[in-house]
């Protein structure tokens, strides 16, 4: 479908009838498919639309995209998809959708989570063997900078909310999101970040935002702040960081995601007393199956009615 017309191939079937899935699809997601009227199909047996399921892997799918010009839809598992960039370029025409908004749940919870964990010092708490630890500080009340405007940073925004914090979000333009104090496009990064107390990341990686948080930014940032990143590990300076972290410039860090991932062993982020790194556990297994689930669910059901999809890909900006 594109522009919100059903779209038939040479034969008439709408191209969302054939389903080739990418490794494979769980039993819940197949029944779906096949009860919404699908066929599910190998790769070489004319697929109209293909379904990645897999999270950590691109397969061999551009050389299935290459031997299937009939291919109109793709979805793919993850809301960051920069690790297609690639096949995206390739294969601009073609109508993509992600996972972007999915997991926004589970991910915003986490960076609530991490938020929580660097303020109060946790990673040296729940290792304390004697009484006495050194107290953290309260949410409450502080100032907070989410940068990204996606399903996942609209959480955070919402759970932050909760305790009465003033939160300004940083995006690609100044339209505002629902619910932030204050939206701000991200020339004015630099400007919002001064005296902040939270820096939270949930933004996508792309040649703007690549390494958007340097040493500069984390100076601005007020004495005793923290880091919480939920997006990709590539939007931050890592030496920056640990200089701030070592110089006590930062209070703690709370990382989902880093980079390189995985994070070598020996890294000076493990060490550190005020990092607490998740190793990409935000959205485990448990949690993404039934949302990737729903979404594709969702998308095949629009798709098969003649109504737009959800989580189209604008392959210009490569999110």
């Amino acid at each position: 479908m594109i522009g919100g017309r059903q779209v038939r191939d040479a034969d008439g079937d709408l191209v969302t009838s054939r389903i080739h899935l990418m490794p494979d699809g769980e039993p819940e997601l197949v029944a779906g498919l096949q009860a919404q009227g699908a066929e599910i199909v190998g790769a070489d047996e004319q697929p109209t639309a293909v379904v990645v399921t897999g999270m950590f892997r691109s397969f061999n799918l551009a050389e299935v995209l290459e031997a299937n010009p009939q291919i109109s839809w793709i979805q793919l598992p993850s809301a960051g998809i920069e690790k297609y960039g690639e096949i995206l370029r390739r294969f601009p025409d073609r109508l993509w959708t992600s996972a972007k908004g999915s997991y926004a749940k589970p991910v915003g919870e986490h960076g609530l989570l991490l938020t929580l964990a660097a303020l109060r010092g946790l990673k040296v708490r729940a290792r304390a063997t004697s009484w006495g630890t050194e107290g953290g500080i309260s949410l409450n009340g502080l100032r907070c900078v989410v940068v990204g405007a996606g399903g996942v940073a609209a959480e955070m925004v919402r759970l932050y909310k909760a305790f009465d914090t003033h939160v300004t979000v940083v995006r690609r333009t100044q339209e505002p999101l629902q619910g932030a104090d204050r939206t701000v496009s991200q020339d004015q990064l630099d400007e919002v970040l001064d005296g902040a107390d939270v820096l939270a990341l949930a933004a996508a990686v792309t040649p703007d935002t690549e390494n958007m948080i340097g040493a500069r930014q984390l100076g601005l940032l007020a004495d005793g702040a923290v880091v919480a990143n939920v997006g990709r590990g590539r939007l931050i300076d890592h030496d920056a960081l640990v200089d701030a972290l070592r110089a006590g410039r930062l209070r703690g860090a709370g990382l989902d995601v880093t980079e390189p991932e995985p994070l070598p062993d020996g890294h000076p982020l493990w060490e550190l007393e005020t990092c607490l790194i998740t190793p990409h556990t935000a959205d485990t297994k448990a949690m993404v199956v039934p949302l990737l689930r729903d979404r594709v669910l969702e998308n095949h059901r629009r798709l098969r009615d003649g109504e737009p999809p959800v989580g189209v890909v604008d392959t210009t900006a490569g999110y």
